[in-house]
């Protein structure tokens, strides 16, 4: 008998064809159009779409709801001048990270994680500042939030040292720290260092440190208006150097929007022999990553929520299909093949992005599904409404 049995089901693979998936221990079993086996629990799709649940690339979680602590100064220099005062944004940002304490913290952190359950959101790679004002009160909090959601939510913890290595004494070994607690991923930010030596040797100390503790890399790259920023060939090349093949993300990368062609496409011929992704944040700046022209070279994108009302973003639910209707208007993908891309984003291409293993509709596929309201990604993605069932592990959180 299988754990669980969704009736009646659209999926992308299938047409218009309705079909039953079978779930036990955690896994897609079966798939077909009648399952004649009763499960100990069943869901009636009543012909609408079940597909992989939600993947959150990129969530500043240890900010969540501080856009009142932090005052508008931050996101008013974030988004002038086409980004080209964005170093000045993170240090406005900074000042109040001396507040930070775990206690209110997690309470935040909460609230946005049952934001991410209703939405269907179960996987978040969520940073958190370590540095010499935000310690390690960040990364507790999430670290305390993974154990407490990890039936509902797989949090990814990453130690990220927004303000720099050079420029911000004892960050490195905040960091370092971040990992031995139990942080899962190594963050970094090397465009924000003042010289190219300086942005190397960031480059550098994080990717040894992943070495080190055997960690995958997530590092903001180039998140400013300048064409002249070269920080995310820079981890590419380091991640080839050290074999870290699939293992990498590059997280913004919005200077790539003003590279010269040439330069583009060598980029890009690099970021597949690393076999990198990139994660793009297209509604909280007003640069992005070439998200179309990556896609069109074989190279996966995965979309991200950033912000959830922090000091450089207004808005943000921990909503996908919300994410994936901002995208599809910023990027201009509103054709009904570009939405299905953009589906993708948010799900299984999400997923090879990240790394993550079976987040596939498919026999053997992790049984992380989402039943929603709609019978077709165009409908999902125009609404961005809860799902009706959201799946975790074969269960029904």
């Amino acid at each position: 008998m299988s754990d669980l049995i969704i009736r009646n089901a659209l999926t992308r693979k299938t047409g218009g064809d309705q079909v039953d998936i079978a779930i036990k221990d955690g896994k897609i079993v079966e798939i077909k159009e009648k399952i004649s086996d009763k499960g100990s629990e069943e869901i009636d799709a009543k012909g609408n779409l079940v597909t992989e649940s939600f993947v959150n690339g990129h969530l500043h979680l240890d900010k969540v709801y501080t856009l009142d602590r932090a005052g508008q100064k931050a996101i008013e220099e974030y988004n002038d001048g086409g980004m080209s005062n964005a170093l000045s944004s993170i240090a406005s940002a900074a000042e109040f990270k001396s507040e930070y304490n775990e206690k209110w913290i997690i309470e935040n952190v909460r609230k946005a994680l049952d934001l991410a359950v209703k939405f269907g959101n179960t996987h978040i790679r969520a940073f958190a500042d370590v540095d010499s004002k935000a310690k390690l009160e960040g990364v507790k909090a999430l670290l305390k939030a993974k154990e407490e959601y990890k039936d509902k939510v797989t949090l990814e913890v990453v130690a990220f040292p927004q303000d720099g290595i050079a420029r911000e004494p004892g960050a490195y070994e905040y960091v370092e720290e971040s990992l031995k607690l139990g942080a899962d991923v190594v963050g970094g930010i090397p465009w924000i260092e003042f010289t190219r030596e300086d942005e190397q040797d960031h480059v550098d100390k994080m990717c040894d440190l992943a070495k080190k503790y055997n960690k995958d890399i997530s590092m903001l790259c180039d998140d400013v208006g300048d064409p002249e920023e070269r920080t995310f060939e820079m981890l590419i090349k380091k991640v080839l150097e050290m074999g870290w093949y699939g293992r990498a993300t590059g997280q913004h990368c919005r200077a790539m929007m003003l590279y010269p062609e040439n330069q583009f496409r060598k980029l890009c011929t690099l970021l597949k022999k690393a076999k990198m992704g990139v994660i793009s944040d297209p509604q909280t700046g007003p640069l992005h990553a070439r998200v179309q022209d990556l896609i069109k070279e074989g190279i996966p994108v995965g979309l991200g929520q950033d912000d959830i009302n922090d000091a450089y973003y207004t808005f943000g639910q921990n909503n996908m299909l919300e994410v994936a209707f901002l995208g599809a208007h910023l990027l201009r993908m509103c054709s009904d093949k570009d939405l299905e891309l953009v589906y993708d984003m948010i799900t299984n291409m999400a997923g090879k992005v990240l790394n993550m293993k079976g987040h596939e509709l498919t026999v053997g596929g992790n049984a992380d599904l989402v039943v929603l309201k709609e019978k077709d990604v165009k409908h999902a993605i125009w609404y961005h409404e809860e799902p009706v069932k959201v799946i975790k592990n074969g269960k029904i959180i």
